[in-house]
């Protein structure tokens, strides 16, 4: 609301909440950006030497190494930044029961053919720690991928038709948490959304999981 500059980041998820409302609460005129517009950093940093500009994003500021970037090249020219920290997809997980420390490395499924998710997956497997896979999307375009594209992608790489928790809008009011079967997941409809792939758990983790079948 003191800011003379707003900006919102558009592509790394989804907003659960009009652009009109936003602007309605803050009173300040808010500019959606791409990803080439934060990542340069430069219009923002030159505008932030001698005004007051806010960068909002979805999610928490630092789970983006691109925002991570736009930091490092502030605090290099100088400029004063104040980071207000905020809730991720990485700690919202929990809503499901799978205690977050046992979770392992986290990997993206994109649109393009990979093979890393999958090798992830194995990893992570070995160790008996669970697997959150971050499903691709594009929001400029209403493009998002569904868990069911993402467990396809896993099946057709090797793994079994084993039990998996389909996650979506977490965070939300109306979040979707589903336990189900690999072949037996369906298209939710609903964004943005994300996957887990249950390592070893402990039967608390079971217990919590089995109430969302």
């Amino acid at each position: 609301r003191n800011s003379d500059y707003v900006y919102l980041e558009g592509y790394t998820s989804k907003l659960d909440v009009s652009i009109s409302k936003l602007e309605e609460f803050y009173g300040k005129k808010i500019e959606v950006c791409k990803r080439d517009f934060i990542e340069n950093g430069e219009e923002i940093i030159s505008k932030a030497k001698s005004s007051n500009v806010a960068v909002l994003i979805i999610g928490d500021v630092f789970s983006a190494t691109t925002h991570i970037s736009l930091f490092r090249e502030a605090k290099e020219a100088s400029v004063s930044v104040e980071v207000v920290n905020n809730a991720s997809v990485l700690n919202a997980v929990g809503i499901t029961g799978l205690e977050l420390y046992k979770f392992g490395r986290v990997a993206s499924v994109p649109f393009i053919d990979s093979s890393v998710p999958y090798e992830v997956f194995l990893e992570n497997s070995k160790l008996g720690l669970h697997s959150l896979f971050l499903l691709d999307l594009k929001p400029f375009e209403d493009k998002f991928m569904e868990c069911k594209e993402a467990v396809a992608y896993l099946v057709s790489k090797g793994m079994e038709d084993r039990m998996v928790v389909v996650c979506a809008k977490l965070g939300s009011k109306d979040y979707v948490v589903k336990y189900v079967k690999a072949s037996e997941v369906e298209s939710l409809g609903v964004y943005p959304q994300c996957l887990i792939v249950p390592g070893k758990m402990h039967f608390m983790e079971e217990e919590v999981l089995e109430s969302y079948k």
